[in-house]
Parts: C-alpha cells; structure tokens; sequence
C-alpha cells in the first residue's frame, strides 16, 4: 500500500515536472517578440536598413551634406521624435524650434537619466543636415515599466525620427533664421553685436534709457511665423529696465522717450531652451519680434 501511495504521488511530481517544463519551452523571451515585430514593421515599410549588434535597427533617409559624418567629440544641433510603431502614439518631440545642441558623445540622452544609444549611433552615420529613422525594441527603450512622463506603455518598440541640422549651435541657426526673415520682409535693419536686429521708426527726443530707468511701453510680441503672444497699451504698465529681457537690453537704449522702435531677438537673449513658462507661443529656443513704442521713461 505504501509503495502505490509512493508511486502515485511519483507519478504526480513527474506530471508536474512535464508541465512545468512544457510552460517554459513555450515562454518567448521578450527580445525574440520584439524582434519579430520589428522584422515584420521592417518587410511591410521594404526599409533598408542596419541592425546594431545590441539590436536595435536604424535607416539612414537622408545621409545629408558635408565631407564626413559625426564624430562622438563633435558638437552637434540635432531633434528627434519619438512614436509608436504604427505612428499613431506621439509620446515625445523636439521638432520644431525645440533643437538640442550638445556633444555627439552625449546625444543618447532623452529624459533625466534615460539613454536610447540608437540616437547617437544613427547620429554618428549622418552628416549634417540629414535624417535617420531608428527602430528601438522595448528591451533597449523603457521595457516592461513603460514610462510615464512620456506616457509611453509597457514593452513599446519605438520609432524614434532623427535630424541632424546644418548648424553646429543655436546661436548660428538663429543668425540664419533672423537674416532669411529680416530679407523676407524687406526689413532695413540694424544688426546689434549681440545678434538683435533692430529698425529705428522713430528715434524720440525724451529722457535717454538707461540701466536704471523704469520703462511705460506699448508694445507688441510674436515669434517668427506671426503668432501673437502678448500685447500691451496699458498706460499704467511699467517695466524696470533691468528686469527685461536680455534683448531688450541690447537695443533699447539707442532710443529715448517717444522712441519706437522693431526688434528681432535670438532665442539666447529672450527665453532660450527654456521657452516661456506664461506662454504657449514661446517654445524652446524661440526667435521674438518685438514692435515697441517707449512713450515714457522715468530715470
């Protein structure tokens, strides 16, 4: 009798080995199913592309212009864009004015201390100018946690869009930004050693502006294409001197009381890469044109 109990719950551990064994040949590892993913998305798009050794896969779109491309000590004006596979999910942008600008060693980085090394890697196979698509597989993106500042979901294989730009700093794109605009419009401007390029409508003939003056002005703000981000002919508005922009700072001065007058700011001497916290006009590194009228200073 206790020889078939004995053999009866023998019997049940090798059932339960079986089982257990047959759960496990039947579990994919998670790099497997990524990478099957990413191979189908690759066949139905017929895109040319190459697979890192870690894994992941990138495209060059368009290798751009220049007689090499980056190395990891070079400085480099880049933006990406980061969606799902099936580019319906937008979970994170820097297109647009919203460039990075850094040392291609560091161009891996995205948010805090998170590193995608597809960025870096498909930036070292470009020239400036040029795009790259990257193919990340969730293992090497956020994994199973996902992330949640970007709202990206757990185990998400990634697009990531990626453009070099011709200029090698901000302050170099936004010298060409502010002379393809000032030619545009027929402007007659002034151009300030700081980078501000200013037009004098009207020098007035009042109290001069100086560091410690307070300021009432009229005046009128957009970025490049046009969008009003903020007007004021409040008369009781005023503004100490000192507290405005750096821009502002730069010009103003060549005007007095009664003086009006346009300029066209850099993004290094109005809100940076920080863009404005009051205003969702001012994105990172947004150029600014101002109209002022200083009908009145007070030293």
């Amino acid at each position: 009798m206790m020889l078939k109990k004995l053999s009866l719950y023998a019997v049940a551990i090798v059932g339960a080995i079986t089982i257990l064994s047959s759960c496990e040949k039947e579990y994919e590892p998670i790099e497997s199913i990524d990478d099957a993913k990413l191979t189908q998305y690759i066949t139905s798009k017929n895109l040319q592309v190459t697979k890192d050794p870690s894994g992941f896969y990138y495209e060059i779109v368009n290798p751009g212009v220049g007689e090499k491309t980056y190395d990891r000590l070079d400085s480099v004006l880049y933006n990406f864009e980061i969606k799902s596979l099936d580019g319906k999910s937008y979970y994170n942008t820097t297109m647009d004015a919203a460039n990075i600008a850094t040392v291609v060693g560091f161009s891996d980085k995205i948010i805090l201390s998170k590193s995608i090394p597809g960025i870096r890697t498909s930036i070292m196979a470009l020239k400036p100018g040029g795009t790259a698509n990257v193919l990340v597989p969730s293992y090497l993106a956020f994994g199973k946690n996902g992330e949640t500042k970007l709202n990206v979901p757990s185990n998400e294989s990634l697009l990531i869009e990626v453009k070099t730009l011709p200029e090698t700093s901000q302050a170099v794109r936004d010298e060409n930004l502010i002379k393809a605009f000032v030619q545009r419009n027929n402007l007659n401007a002034t151009r300030d050693g700081s980078g501000v390029y200013y037009v004098i409508e009207k020098a007035g003939n009042g109290q001069e502006i100086n560091a410690a003056s307070t300021l009432y002005p009229f005046y009128t703000g957009r970025v490049l294409d046009g969008a009003e981000f903020q007007t004021s002919k409040d008369t009781s508005a005023t503004l100490a001197f000192r507290g405005t922009i750096p821009g502002w700072q730069r010009v103003l001065p060549n005007i007095k009381e009664g003086g009006k007058m346009r300029m066209i700011v850099p993004s290094g001497l109005a809100y940076g890469s920080a863009g404005s916290g009051n205003s969702t006009v001012i994105k990172m590194n947004s150029i600014l044109d101002f109209d002022v009228e200083i009908w009145k200073v007070k030293n």
